[in-house]
């Protein structure tokens, strides 16, 4: 296990490696200079030419690849070209709302869509199980947009239960620790806090989750039906077990491995394709954060956004591999 551990953590350098290049001839082959950009259309043509010196965009684009690998070894992510601040200190606070937001949404997807879709398969061809499929078809196939504008009209505008964009009470600012929101509060003791910030996680992690809620309860459903035809669930069930533990203990346990891979993909999915949600909650995550950036041709940003979403992406990807045999002791891993 551990030399399987550590080949595939090895396995992943030319993964990122070749990503960030990639990446990086994409990004620089978008016509338009930064320079300009920044400096705005009325700006001489010294002007930009001075300043694309000095940001090195004048360099060829293999040595400012290099250039930014070698800061990338001593953990620089380099200098905003729009802000001209670290890009190390401005995209933390965006990274940790992204992610809270991702967590909340994926356990909302989680517990309703994976208990959805046991109930469906243990009482298949009912109306529970139609009414389940037919809501799943349905949330996958609902615009995230459309669907966070009802959601901001009726809970917001009609019914004033909830909050319609941000993060928190701009009158009362949370300290920021973490800047996950939700355990600063809780650390710092502000229960008053935590429950505002609650609120405004509300809608749009519901939002957000509606599509990986849906897709997970039709994948524990279709696996949870061919595990219930085994032959041991039979046993089990002849036996006298109730059939509360033959479906969640014997079955669900057997049918988690293609669930888990599906509860992966959806969180790495949603860690990078938020900004829908976040432009329309006023949501200050990494998507608007690199939506700005690519506004303004921010290059160290954009290829620094995509390099942590996708070191996030294959991080979790890595931890559901590696728990599979966790779960499953028949699973062996080889040379």
């Amino acid at each position: 296990m551990l030399t399987y551990t550590v080949r595939r953590i090895f396995s992943l350098i030319p993964v990122l490696i070749g990503m960030t290049l990639v990446v990086f001839a994409i990004i620089h082959a978008i016509p338009g200079n930064p320079a300009q950009v920044i400096l705005g259309q009325r700006a001489t043509k010294e002007a930009v030419r001075e300043l694309t010196e000095q940001l090195g965009l004048n360099k060829p684009w293999i040595i400012q690849y290099f250039e930014y690998i070698k800061a990338l070894l001593h953990g620089d992510l380099g200098i905003s070209l729009r802000t001209r601040g670290p890009i190390n200190e401005e995209i933390w606070p965006y990274l940790m709302a992204t992610l809270e937001l991702t967590i909340v949404a994926m356990l909302i997807a989680i517990i309703i869509g994976v208990n959805a879709g046991i109930i469906s398969a243990w009482f298949n061809n009912s109306w529970f199980d139609y009414v389940a499929m037919v809501l799943a078809l349905i949330g996958v196939s609902l615009p995230i947009f459309w669907l966070g504008l009802m959601e901001q009209w009726a809970f917001s505008i009609q019914l004033g239960w909830l909050p319609t964009t941000g993060r928190e009470d701009v009158r009362d600012p949370v300290s920021a620790i973490t800047n996950l929101y939700l355990l600063d509060t809780l650390m710092q003791g502000r229960i008053d806090q935590f429950w505002t910030v609650l609120q405004h996680l509300i809608l749009p992690s519901l939002a957000l989750a509606t599509i990986p809620m849906a897709i997970i309860a039709r994948m524990t459903r279709a696996t949870m039906l061919e595990v219930m035809k085994s032959d041991f669930i039979r046993t089990a069930r002849a036996k006298g077990l109730r059939m509360f533990w033959v479906v969640y203990k014997h079955s669900f346990k057997n049918a988690i491995i293609p669930v888990l891979t599906v509860i992966g993909l959806q969180t790495g999915l949603l860690l990078g394709g938020a900004i829908l949600t976040e432009t329309i909650f006023g949501w200050p995550g990494i998507g608007r954060y690199l939506y700005d950036a690519i506004t303004y041709r921010d290059y160290p940003v954009i290829q620094s956004g995509i390099l942590i979403i996708a070191s996030l992406f294959v991080l979790i990807n890595l931890i559901v591999d590696l728990l599979y045999v966790f779960i499953d002791p028949r699973i062996k891993y080889t040379k």
